[in-house]
């Protein structure tokens, strides 16, 4: 299944001295490409981290989450949807056969 998860920011965090452990995200990221369990990752225009992973459900995209250094260290969370496939398609095909 698609998860996508997109960066929540927690408020009173000092990234002035998160340079160690950005470096540290950066090669658990790059980590979680080479297993393809995180299939896409961007920014988006907040700077916050939108990213694409492929799993069995949400309770195991948070569980892959929790693992990030910085949602170990409480510099992130994330909000997780469930991607579903686009089912709209069936309307068409629908009303042609009636």
């Amino acid at each position: 299944m698609k998860i996508l998860a997109i960066e929540k920011p927690v408020e009173g965090v000092d990234w002035n001295s998160a340079s160690e452990i950005l470096k540290q995200e950066a090669a658990h990221v790059y980590m979680m490409q080479m297993q393809s369990v995180l299939r896409e990752i961007y920014f988006n225009q907040d700077t916050c981290a939108v990213l694409i992973l492929e799993c069995k459900d949400k309770t195991e995209a948070a569980s892959i989450l929790s693992e990030f250094p910085l949602v170990k260290k409480k510099f992130i969370s994330f909000e997780i949807h469930e991607l579903l496939p686009y089912r709209g398609f069936e309307r068409l095909l629908h009303e042609k056969i009636n």
